[in-house]
């Protein structure tokens, strides 16, 4: 498993996507959280937290998540490199562990650099240091489980196809689905709010932004990280067949 996140890593960074994702997921944020004029400034916000960045950030990775999984599996079909790759002395599971783990570094090394926005925040705060940080690391937890589920879901829809544009749509409308849907459902339905919103990622990852790292909240991301991954490993085991 460990030549296959290495072999992914390596590809990431040989070629502009790695340097690409991180470079668009800093910069978009960096932009709407102290350039320009919104709900997400934090300068205009008069709060000395990181809230705007946790609401942003989710919307944004719901795109550029799927845009680094969407090669994983797609890309093997297409070159005609699967068959190889299924032939290695690995198992599936090991296979589909090692395109989820370097996909899921690779969002994390994005992820890490906005650490400097925590001391920022607590500089301008009044008096300085005055930021909530069981919040904060609440939060990055929260992402981190969020982070892990969509690649699960992106590693999964590669497998659908072997163009990577229907790939990363589908990921895409999944992580779509599973961050709001299930909250925009609820607010339709009267009275099945609280049974509906618990079905989808929001309300757990809101949850732990909290600072309150609660076991119904990781068993829930990390049972849609391993029923995706279930997924992914089926689809290889039919194509196999």
């Amino acid at each position: 498993m460990k030549s296959i996140i290495l072999r992914e890593i390596k590809s990431f960074f040989g070629s502009p996507i790695g340097y690409l994702v991180i470079a668009i997921f800093l910069i978009s944020n960096g932009l709407f959280l102290w350039v320009f004029e919104g709900d997400y400034n934090i300068l205009k916000s008069g709060y000395a937290d990181l809230t705007p960045f946790f609401t942003l950030a989710p919307w944004i990775l719901i795109f550029l998540i799927p845009a680094v999984t969407m090669r994983s599996f797609s890309d093997e079909k297409k070159q005609g490199t699967l068959e190889l790759l299924l032939t290695k002395p690995l198992s599936i599971w090991e296979i589909v562990n090692g395109k989820f783990f370097g996909s899921l570094l690779l969002i994390i090394l994005a992820i890490i650099p906005t650490f400097i926005y925590v001391k920022v925040i607590s500089n301008l705060g009044f008096p300085e240091g005055n930021i909530d940080m069981g919040s904060t690391i609440g939060s990055y937890f929260g992402l981190l489980f969020l982070i892990s589920a969509y690649s699960a879901i992106g590693i999964f829809t590669s497998t659908l196809s072997e163009n990577q544009i229907v790939a990363f749509i589908i990921a895409v409308f999944l992580c779509f689905i599973f961050y709001f849907g299930f909250e925009g459902l609820a607010s339709l339905i009267p009275g099945s709010f609280n049974i509906i919103s618990a079905l989808g990622m929001q309300d757990h990852f809101k949850s732990m932004s909290r600072g309150v790292i609660d076991t119904r909240d990781v068993i829930y991301f990390l049972s849609i990280t391993v029923l995706f991954l279930s997924f992914t490993v089926y689809q290889l085991k039919s194509f196999k067949a």
